[in-house]
């Protein structure tokens, strides 16, 4: 489990894909894990394989490149990166599992005043997960919810998270990872019962 609070960036160094799965190398000064360890790598709960100096490798499943935007990712990709959280650590996101449940699409990314607005577009099937002033990670990245129409919804970057994450080099149509808010899944699942 992780907050959705980035640690460090990475970048992809190495890859070799079989037809099982894709084996990744990153780049990072990421420290303090261990073989085994999970990473959270742009929103997708990935278990360190090997460890070097600045460098560790990862595996990604045939479901995980199906299911999340790694399937783009090659050597120079950047990578939002997070260790998982301990028992006693400060929550400043929210609970992100690295379990993507899709991928949103950026139809507009600009900036308003000294923050950036982006709007996603997402599958339909999501919204009743996605609200206004909930939770929503993108590429492990915890965010707000601005507001929800239709099947968009767009939220506030604020400069230091656009700084320290790959949000700075955001293309319009980018496929980005998007985990919606566990507790939301919960509560809606919890009301189905009644």
């Amino acid at each position: 489990m992780f907050t959705g609070i980035i640690q460090s960036q990475g970048r992809i160094s190495q890859m070799r894909e079989s037809n099982k799965f894709k084996s990744i190398e990153i780049e990072s000064n990421l420290k303090n894990f261990d073989i085994g360890s999970s990473i959270c790598c742009s929103g997708i709960c990935l278990t360190a394989t090997s460890i070097q100096k600045n460098k560790f490798t990862a595996d990604i499943s045939n479901e995980t490149l199906e299911k999340t935007n790694s399937k783009y990712w090659k050597k120079g990709t950047k990578v939002n990166l997070e260790k998982s959280l301990k028992i006693g650590d400060e929550v400043s996101g929210h609970f992100v599992f690295g379990h993507v449940d899709s991928t949103g699409e950026l139809k507009e990314i600009k900036k308003v005043g000294k923050s950036w607005l982006m709007q996603i577009k997402f599958p339909s099937y999501l919204k009743k997960f996605i609200v206004s002033k909930g939770s929503i990670s993108l590429n492990g990245i915890s965010l707000t919810v601005n507001n929800v129409k239709s099947n968009q919804f767009n939220c506030m970057i604020i400069p230091h998270t656009f700084k320290n994450t790959d949000i700075q080099s955001y293309k319009k149509n980018q496929i980005l990872n998007l985990e919606v808010d566990m507790l939301a899944r919960y509560a809606h699942f919890s009301n189905l019962g009644k």
